[in-house]
């Protein structure tokens, strides 16, 4: 039976150190549209900024902005000096540019390390990390193999654990035989966003199993799941995290710490 790693409590611990700190720091959230995953989210980190003593600002824009406006709304608060960090809320709307709205941030602000010149490291990369590190397990010639390549999770976190010594390979929507690849994994991660995509014979006895995948089912009551068959894989990994209360609350954790950084290494 696997042990949980519970990203809630870990995440608390890490809130906690973080509120001893004497700097004025400001965090800038854009929200464009209506999505009620997004505003959910918003929430979580207005309320882990008011924890650690970081004044937050939250930007509702209409779904219909144009690209203009948001950007120039972005130029505003890059020479504001009472902001420390940026960061637009994903998904956006699909008639925006996303790649040119997150580019548009100021490196220094970029405290979700999406830009190629931001001094952070993606909040969920280092989610990841963090969170394989709490298991006490060395990290050195251990084979990680991560089922996503996007630039925010799986990319990112790749070469966090080669940076680590581990032997890394990454599975994509067109690997053939996810399977065999997946059992070899002494680590496993997961950040796609599909319901059981990872099930119990796909797993490697004693691996540790990092879920990053959210998707909601709507059964009798709404509810939000990870791509791990959680209840079948807990027997046969030796750490899992679960969806809820994993690597969520830790990447918020992670945003708070890239926010106070006066100085955060690159990957």
């Amino acid at each position: 039976m696997a042990k949980i790693i519970d990203g809630k409590k870990i995440a608390q611990e890490i809130k906690d150190k973080l509120k001893n700190h004497d700097r004025k720091c400001g965090l800038a959230v854009i929200l464009i549209g209506n999505d009620a995953a997004s505003e959910m989210y918003v929430g979580n980190k207005i309320k882990a900024c008011a924890e650690v003593g970081i004044t937050s600002h939250v930007h509702r824009l209409q779904g219909n902005i144009s690209q203009d406006e948001v950007t120039s709304l972005i130029n505003t608060l890059n020479n504001d000096q009472d902001i420390n960090g940026i960061l637009v809320q994903l998904p956006i709307p699909n008639h925006l540019n996303e790649p040119e709205i997150l580019q548009s941030i100021a490196p220094t602000k970029d405290v979700d390390g999406f830009g190629a010149l931001s001094p952070h490291v993606p909040c969920t990369a280092r989610a990841v990390l963090e969170l394989i590190k709490s298991t006490g397990v060395s990290l050195a010639g251990k084979h990680a193999v991560i089922i996503g390549r996007s630039n925010i999770v799986g990319k990112p976190t790749a070469q966090l654990l080669l940076n680590q010594d581990c032997t890394v390979t990454i599975a994509h929507s067109k690997t053939r035989d996810l399977k065999s690849i997946t059992r070899m994994a002494d680590i496993l991660i997961s950040a796609v966003g599909r319901k059981n995509l990872v099930t119990a014979d796909m797993v490697k006895p004693g691996a540790i199993v990092i879920d990053v995948g959210i998707s909601r089912q709507h059964d009798h009551t709404p509810s939000i799941v990870g791509d791990v068959d959680f209840e079948s894989v807990k027997q046969i990994a030796s750490h899992i995290t679960p969806v809820p209360g994993g690597v969520g609350p830790m990447t918020v954790a992670m945003l708070l710490s890239n926010v106070l950084a006066q100085e955060t290494p690159r990957l």
